[in-house]
């Protein structure tokens, strides 16, 4: 008789029905290609990374885990979320600006505290994980030791997080404004530092063209030019108050977007969050430079910002991607934030499906940030990135999903209803960084 194999820690086998995306879908068609569907399959993960998905039982060199009747999806990339702002998610009563003056900056001032950063940082990436999000660009704070933090606490992880510190040297308060020489040195140590360091990579991140002067801005381009290698990302035209107040400042620009352009930011590598008051040459320029939006619906919705055209960005060939925004957001669950982006399409008129929502939070966003060989699909040789989700929580959500007609209206169902407290397991390359309580 042969002895008992003993399956090794790094081959694992998870049983359930695999979802993922593998193209574009058609705006707005159900019936779409795109999504990849293998009910009652297993997805084996060997040595941190997918090494097929199958419908065999896989033999006993594999370490088993069964989720029947549940969905293993790719982890959620958030492409723009504000690591400090937890503090002020539901802040009461204000529009964009007056809210940064009234709730932003006092949560982001905290963050010079090292022992509150580190706290923060870590109780920030634990509330992604648990929500399904193993990979998210983030905007930290201007202080260095709040990058520092959340790059120590995503290292600690092994998430896939981009993130660099705030340049804002006028129109905030002293003591969230830096200079551009010292901000040019801080960036430089922590590129250095940080930058390629395991999964981790440096966003040149200029808060918004308001609070930096044109030689701050010119600095950051300067860096994207010596290092095109970097990422860069910021806001634009999030706000119709926002969008006069740039105008007023930058008179020889264009557009909003256009005092991007001027100082050489925008560029295959660069995320800009919102994009809600853009015209045609805007999103002409987003097209030709390779740049995409951020579409940030929660944060919209609260804030009052306005309707993102998701139909105009996609038909200028820009790319469309998704996040929570949170603190503007109310929630780093990226499933209320695509059923909020749902729901703001309909209010201007337009329709999106389950498989456009599906597709900006995981292939689309890989893409977009040039890491689709990494994350957002269960391609062989991907990292395992990997998601499990109850279909549905309570009876009302059983009996919608045992009623659905089809497979997109099954899954649009539990994207719109379900939340966080339906992930049951997140890992990241292959290593379970959460599992929900019994």
């Amino acid at each position: 008789m042969k002895p008992a194999f003993s399956a090794p820690p790094d081959r694992r086998a998870l049983y359930g029905d695999v979802l993922d995306m593998v193209a574009q879908p058609t705006l707005e068609d159900p019936a779409s290609l795109g999504p990849r569907y293998r009910p009652a399959h297993w997805l084996l993960m060997e040595r941190g990374r997918i090494h097929a998905v199958q419908a065999e039982e896989p033999d006993a060199s594999w370490t088993q885990e069964r989720h029947p009747g549940r969905l293993i999806l790719p982890g959620f990339i958030d492409t723009h979320v504000h690591a400090a702002q937890i503090d002020v998610i539901g802040a009461w009563g204000a529009a964009l600006l007056d809210w940064l003056e009234r709730h932003t900056f006092p949560a982001e001032a905290r963050m010079a505290d090292p022992a509150h950063a580190a706290f923060i940082s870590g109780l920030f990436l634990d509330g992604l994980l648990a929500a399904g999000t193993t990979a998210a660009m983030v905007f930290p704070t201007v202080h260095k030791g709040s990058v520092e933090a959340l790059f120590e606490a995503a290292e600690a992880r092994g998430m896939r997080l981009i993130a660099g510190k705030v340049l804002m040297d006028r129109h905030a308060p002293a003591n969230l404004r830096d200079d551009v020489v010292q901000a040019e040195r801080d960036c430089g140590d922590l590129i250095e530092r940080w930058h390629g360091q395991g999964r981790l990579s440096y966003a040149v991140t200029p808060r918004f063209a308001p609070t930096s002067s044109p030689a701050q801005l010119a600095m950051a381009g300067e860096l994207m030019t010596l290092r095109p290698e970097l990422y860069m990302q910021t806001h634009v035209a999030e706000n119709r108050d926002e969008v006069r107040w740039v105008a007023e400042l930058f008179p020889e620009a264009r557009s909003y977007l256009d005092v991007y352009e001027r100082f050489g930011l925008l560029g295959p590598r660069a995320m800009l969050a919102h994009g809600i008051w853009l015209d045609a040459s805007d999103r002409a320029l987003l097209h030709e430079r390779g740049a995409a939006l951020a579409f940030c619906p929660s944060s919209n919705l609260f804030l009052g910002s306005g309707l993102f055209d998701w139909r105009a960005a996609r038909q200028s060939g820009c790319a469309v991607t998704v996040g929570c925004d949170v603190g503007g957001g109310t929630s780093l669950s990226m499933l209320r934030t695509l059923a909020d982006g749902y729901k703001v399409q309909a209010l201007a008129g337009r329709r999106v499906t389950a498989w456009d929502l599906l597709y900006a939070a995981t292939r689309g966003a890989a893409e977009a940030l040039g890491l689709s060989h990494e994350i957002g699909s269960f391609d062989v040789g991907t990292l395992a990135d990997v998601v499990v989700w109850d279909r549905a929580r309570s009876p009302v959500e059983q009996r919608r999903q045992a009623v659905a007609q089809d497979l997109h209206e099954a899954v649009f169902a539990w994207l719109t209803v379900a939340g966080e407290d339906h992930v049951v397991s997140t890992r990241v390359a292959g290593v379970e960084r959460y599992r929900r309580s019994s």
